[in-house]
């Protein structure tokens, strides 16, 4: 019981400590690229970054990103990387592993503010509001196609795979019922590469603790998802640049959008196999390497978390314990009833003799 509430701890503490490392620099990272990041992080005195970043005035970072830099925070900030993944506790609760697409919609017109969504999420919870009737909203039936509801623009970003990790962490040994999982989540924004990449990561999340090495987890995850897939490509460049400059994911992906799915997957596969005996180098690098920084900070941390079942108390202490989240009526939340939850559902889960 012990090494899963510590597992579960790590899980959410390395999470949140690389999504506020990165949130500061996530605006500079996608407006001016890598340059523009490491130029910023050089001339405030953060580099190499292996702490939480020094402020320095600078247009693209203001508001609450400025109370995410070092001696400036007390706690966790909003971000929509953690705001999904209580969304998915919550969900989880109430669902169980029956939750499907339904169940994530409904959940997000009743619980998840419209001006905490972006890009994809944005423009799929816009088109729920205009097709659905108020009985859907309430657990009446669909009448509209979901595939009405995920054809945007923004389809192939990284926004469904920074949703699904929870499903990985409460499923510990059944990574294909927590792939299975992130799809049903994935697909009411998201279609193609973009899922992939999602029931890669939340596979990866159910391997990690049930694997003897990091590769060992890497390369069973990729069973789990379409080998014509893109994400598959991604994740097998990451693969290949293990332990090599990031500049070569950025030459591989060039001028791709900072927050796609693949680019970002990449640099999860290539940090997370790059830095297996430090987590502060790990993160840190991972957020070096630019395009969605906070997004992969807080998937690389979570990972690490899952695999070393602890994080230095250098990045947990200056957020206390203390974790904001846009879910609507929610507001802050302990990280101990956040780990005690979540343990809840592993117990849950593992000793249910229905799960495959």
């Amino acid at each position: 019981m012990s090494n899963q509430i510590d597992t579960i701890r790590a899980a959410w503490q390395g999470r949140i400590s690389g999504c506020l490392l990165g949130k500061p620099v996530e605006m500079i990272s996608m407006r001016e690229g890598p340059e523009g990041l490491n130029k910023f992080l050089s001339e405030s005195g953060s580099l190499p970054l292996r702490n939480y970043v020094n402020y320095m005035d600078h247009e693209m970072l203001r508001g609450a990103n400025i109370k995410c830099c070092l001696e400036k925070m007390d706690k966790a900030e909003v971000d929509d990387d953690i705001t999904y993944l209580v969304l998915a506790l919550m969900m989880l609760e109430r669902h169980g592993i029956d939750i499907d697409t339904d169940d994530v919609a409904r959940s997000w017109i009743n619980l998840l503010p419209v001006g905490a969504t972006f890009t994809a999420e944005r423009d799929s919870y816009l088109k729920l509001i205009e097709r659905l009737d108020m009985a859907y909203q309430f657990g009446g039936k669909r009448n509209f196609d979901l595939n009405e509801i995920n054809d945007g623009e923004y389809n192939d970003w990284i926004g469904a795979q920074i949703r699904i990790d929870m499903y990985g962490w409460v499923l510990p040994g059944k990574p294909k019922l927590a792939a299975e999982l992130a799809r049903r989540d994935a697909i009411l924004s998201h279609r193609g590469c973009a899922v992939e990449a999602s029931a890669y990561i939340a596979g990866l999340c159910a391997l990690i603790p049930d694997t003897n090495s990091r590769e060992e987890a890497v390369n069973a995850a990729l069973n789990l998802i379409d080998k014509d897939s893109e994400a598959y490509e991604a994740v097998l460049l990451g693969i290949d640049k293990a332990g090599k400059p990031a500049s070569n994911l950025h030459e591989h992906y060039g001028d791709m959008s900072p927050v796609h799915s693949l680019n970002n997957l990449s640099v999860v596969v290539w940090a997370f196999l790059s830095f297996q005996d430090s987590f502060d180098e790990a993160i840190g690098e991972t957020i070096c390497c630019g395009w969605d920084t906070d997004c992969t900070g807080a998937t690389v941390g979570g990972l690490i978390g899952l695999d070393q079942g602890s994080i230095p108390e250098l990045w947990t202490e200056p957020w206390q314990g203390r974790v904001l989240t846009a879910v609507s009526g929610v507001g802050e939340l302990n990280l101990d009833d956040l780990v005690d939850r979540t343990c809840a559902l592993v117990d849950k889960f593992s000793s249910s003799p229905d799960l495959p």
